[in-house]
């Protein structure tokens, strides 16, 4: 999947039902994001930072290549997606799904990747 240019601020790039940031400093954030069932996280990744994912409420799915992979994440759970390693996140249930990403240690970005015709996961 071939990247776009990195941007530091990917909210325009896709709609969820609530986003909320917790906690921002240079170097570390931490975010909240509320998707509908029928919304998800388009494919990135980021060049310098991990997200790790807990699930608050509802079910999420992320979507990962190098090596292909998925994960299921109910809630309480969690899960470390290392820099520079696409992925995607899904709603894995049928109604809203509420989750926190911790985004560190270094400087965030959001690289966008081109996907494929025919191909959404």
């Amino acid at each position: 999947m071939p990247a776009m240019e990195p941007v530091k601020d990917a909210s325009h790039l896709y709609e969820v039902e609530r986003r909320a940031t917790h906690a921002a400093r240079a170097g570390f954030r931490i975010q909240e994001l509320q998707i509908s069932a029928t919304q998800k996280v388009p494919w990135h990744y980021h060049s310098n930072v991990s997200d790790t994912f807990y699930v608050v409420q509802g079910a999420i799915r992320i979507y990962l290549q190098e090596p292909k992979e998925n994960v299921h994440l109910a809630s309480g759970q969690s899960y470390v997606v290392p820099p520079r390693r696409p992925h995607l996140v899904t709603n894995a249930g049928t109604s809203s799904a509420t989750f926190l990403i911790l985004q560190g240690m270094g400087e965030y970005d959001f690289v966008p990747l081109v996907v494929p015709q025919g191909r959404a996961t």
